[in-house]
């Protein structure tokens, strides 16, 4: 049996009936160049690593525990929709992602947001059909590019003074 972590609606004050939480398992990839919507990763990525949501790469926890700078970073999951769900609204809702998100269903952009610090949610189903579907969310972060807030992320290799090590993707 797989254990999810962070199993709970994220809202209880506004939990729904329907849900489903996509913590746990997702392929992954570090795109250090930046270079994966160039090489379309969205469709056609070399994923070579599993990494556990919503963990970030730099946490242990994540399985991952890189804790130098990546550019980009790019994650996939399948998920499953019956027609029942599909006909309801299924919307996508991520907690955060740090700090440039760009989501995409069976290799269609369906979202963009830009910044890491809020919740966002879009709607997927007019992209999604019966059986499996496949859900691939990049996040870029460069906080040393000074395009964006750090807020009291190092933007050195190690953390240092109050600044802590980076929190990168979802």
């Amino acid at each position: 049996m797989t254990t999810i972590p962070r199993p709970e609606f994220p809202e209880p004050m506004m939990q729904r009936a329907q849900w489903q939480n996509l913590n746990g398992q997702w392929d992954f990839l570090i795109d250090a160049a930046d270079s994966g919507r160039d090489r379309h990763f969205e469709t056609a990525a070399p994923f070579d690593r599993q990494i556990t949501v919503p963990y970030p790469p730099e946490s242990t926890l994540s399985g991952i525990g890189n804790v130098d700078f990546m550019a980009a970073v790019w994650y996939r999951r399948t998920i499953t929709v019956t027609a029942a769900q599909l006909a309801d609204t299924v919307r996508l809702h991520f907690g955060a992602v740090d700090y440039r998100a760009t989501v995409f269903v069976n290799g269609v952009q369906v979202a963009e947001h830009t910044g890491g610090f809020v919740p966002f949610a879009c709607d997927i189903q007019a992209q999604l059909h019966e059986g499996d579907n496949t859900l691939v969310v990049c996040a870029q972060d460069d906080v040393r590019s000074g395009k964006q807030p750090g807020g009291k992320q190092s933007h050195l290799y190690q953390s240092h003074g109050c600044d802590y090590t980076r929190t990168t993707g979802i």
